[in-house]
């Protein structure tokens, strides 16, 4: 038998209230009523949630920078470079250290059929095709180019 909520005998309140219109009127109703706007709310707020892009991460140091920055830096400075690419190969490592068991397992960042110059010449030619990509997607695309080496 369900249990039913209802307003203290002789309630004399504010006569907005659906249940002081009319005394002994069943609160259950108005909760029920409460309960299902809630569910509604809530329902809607999440289909928002998966619609919405997973926020990026944030990057910083020398893989903040944008691919027009980068090759600026490195017509200015050729010896930035090798910063760029050090930058390149922590923040993959850190990616391959994400991955879960099993996927990437024994990935090599340094084969030597995809070497450290190489590398860098992967990111410089990715950077000269699309300047206004960031550096880390750059760098991302590097690390995608390396699985595909390791499969080989």
């Amino acid at each position: 038998m369900p249990i039913e909520l209802t307003a203290p005998r002789g309630y004399v309140g504010d006569a907005s209230l659906p249940f002081a219109r009319a005394p002994g009127r069943s609160i259950g109703r108005l909760l029920g009523l409460v309960t299902l706007s809630s569910i509604a709310l809530l329902a809607a707020d999440a289909g928002r949630e998966q619609r919405a892009e997973a926020p990026k991460a944030r990057i910083v140091g020398l893989g903040a920078a944008t691919c027009r920055q980068f090759n600026d830096d490195v017509k200015t400075n050729p010896l930035i470079r090798r910063d760029y690419l050090a930058w390149a190969q922590g923040f993959m490592s850190g990616i391959l250290l994400s991955r879960p068991a099993g996927v990437d397992e024994g990935l090599d960042l340094n084969p030597p059929s995809f070497g450290l110059i190489v590398q860098l010449h992967f990111m410089e030619d990715q950077c000269a095709k699309s300047p206004s990509l960031d550096f880390s997607d750059a760098v991302a695309a590097l690390y995608k180019r390396l699985r595909q080496e390791g499969k080989m």
